[in-house]
């Protein structure tokens, strides 16, 4: 079975033998070579039949190598078709000079001679012929790509070495208008590093974003030319900052939800179990009460207690209220000391603290709490440290704990998997314009660590 490759190759031999059958007659540079040829053969004809016609002193075979000259300008001009055709018409008009007399004709000489004019022309106009093939299919794919870059819809321009524009497309010129070509890219984007091959998503004028890719073209050793594609990504972008302000809602409603449950368990059960302490506390006190219902009043007193401190716990994990009253410092300060009632707890405050928007103050809390959470449900972890980092533009965040941690790539070995845990704190580090990372090693500890901006991004408007 031939290959494509094979099927190739011989197609192509077909067309060109059905070239060399049909040299281009219809064209006058041909007859002229052709006529030069004559003129050539002639010459040699009469020196070898009538040498005093001639001269003595005209050299033995130049007439022969001198057929080089237009068998090589036909090669240059029509490949090898043309320097095939005229070679067998130079072998056809040199018949009757091959069969002068051996006193008239050099017969040995002219067939070596000819053989090496028919050799020159074989190996000359197959060079030419590839050549030319080889350049037509590369204009040929120069025109496929211009009809592309014509033809496609999103803005193509075209940058030399110092970043002005050389060409651009008619999607690029109805998006700038022109004067375009001759500008420099960067009045149109500003100081953006074209050499990333993925550069970032601007909006431009027309209210769209593009995301702008960047393609290195080698036209020469010194011609170093760069594609600038600039990809529509409006309607991406926008499904994104759609997603953004659902989670940024679905945050606020629950820190609602949260504050308004802290404010009922606070006003109202809380306070409720409080009196009942107080009542049974009365009643344990009036005269002739026996002393076994005594005892179990105080009992009962003592669990009335209990449960008030447990209301008033999930009540102040829920919002505490030195998170708004004195900021994250002083938050985080109660939460490492409620802590250390079952682990050995520390936070260390780096750089100036200062009072930040309450958005990132709460963002920061809800990463630490929730690192805490899991680092005493999941982890069995005895020690653990809280550094929080002030800096100019940043607020670093670093949880650290011993416990039995997890491998990055699976759940937790209990169960109990922290993935849910981690992408709600991805999820709030993002929402304020940070990153979060958390590293972890089975039996040695986990590393959570979180930068956000020290200003929350303003909320993105609903789409």
């Amino acid at each position: 079975m031939s290959s494509p490759t094979n099927e190739r190759s011989a197609l192509s031999g077909t067309a060109l033998l059905g070239r060399i059958l049909r040299p281009p007659v219809d064209e006058l540079p041909f007859w002229i070579i052709q006529v030069s040829l004559l003129v050539i053969v002639g010459v040699h004809y009469l020196a070898d039949v009538r040498p005093g016609f001639i001269g003595n002193s005209f050299p033995t075979g130049v007439p022969v190598a001198v057929l080089v000259i237009p068998i090589g300008y036909s090669a240059l001009r029509y490949g090898l078709v043309g320097s095939t055709a005229t070679m067998a018409w130079a072998i056809i008009l040199w018949l009757p000079d091959l069969l002068l007399p051996h006193d008239q004709g050099h017969v040995s000489d002219d067939l070596l001679n000819l053989s090496i004019v028919l050799l020159v022309a074989i190996i000359f106009g197959r060079r030419i012929e590839r050549e030319r093939v080889n350049q037509a299919r590369t204009l040929a794919v120069q025109a496929g790509y211009r009809r592309l870059f014509e033809s496609t819809r999103s803005p193509i321009l075209v940058l030399d070495n110092d970043d002005i524009i050389s060409d651009a497309n008619p999607a690029a010129f109805e998006l700038f208008g022109p004067p375009l070509v001759g500008r420099s890219a960067h009045a149109l984007f500003g100081d953006v590093d074209f050499n990333q091959p993925q550069g970032p998503v601007l909006t431009l004028a027309n209210g769209h974003d593009y995301r702008l890719d960047s393609v290195a073209i080698a036209l020469g050793a010194s011609d170093q030319r760069r594609q600038l594609n600039l990809e529509d990504v409006t309607e991406e972008r926008s499904e994104e900052r759609r997603s953004r302000q659902f989670a940024r809602q679905i945050v606020e409603v629950e820190e609602a939800q949260r504050r308004q449950l802290a404010r009922e368990l606070h006003d109202e059960p809380l306070q409720l179990f409080l009196h009942l302490a107080r009542r049974i506390e009365t009643l344990s006190t009036v005269p002739g009460v026996p002393r076994d219902v005594v005892s179990a009043l105080e009992e009962a007193r003592q669990q009335s207690l209990d449960a008030a401190s447990r209301l008033r716990t999930v009540a102040r994990d829920l919002r505490p209220p030195a998170l708004d009253q004195l900021g994250l410092v002083a938050a985080l300060s109660s939460l490492v000391a409620h802590l250390n009632d079952e682990l050995n707890a520390q936070l260390e405050v780096r750089g100036v603290s200062r009072r930040l928007e309450p958005d990132v103050e709460l963002g920061a809390f809800r990463i630490v709490q929730e690192s805490c959470n899991n680092a005493l449900r999941h982890a069995n972890a005895t020690h653990l440290n809280v550094i929080v980092t002030f800096s100019d533009d940043l607020l670093e965040l670093t949880v650290v704990d011993d416990g039995r941690g997890f491998a990055m790539s699976e759940s937790n070995p209990t169960g109990r998997a922290p993935s849910l845990g981690i992408i709600g704190m991805r999820e709030r580090a993002r929402l304020l314009g940070g990153t979060l990372n958390v590293h972890s090693t089975p039996d040695v500890g986990t590393v959570v660590q979180a930068s956000l901006g020290i200003k929350a991004p303003a909320p993105a408007t609903t789409l």
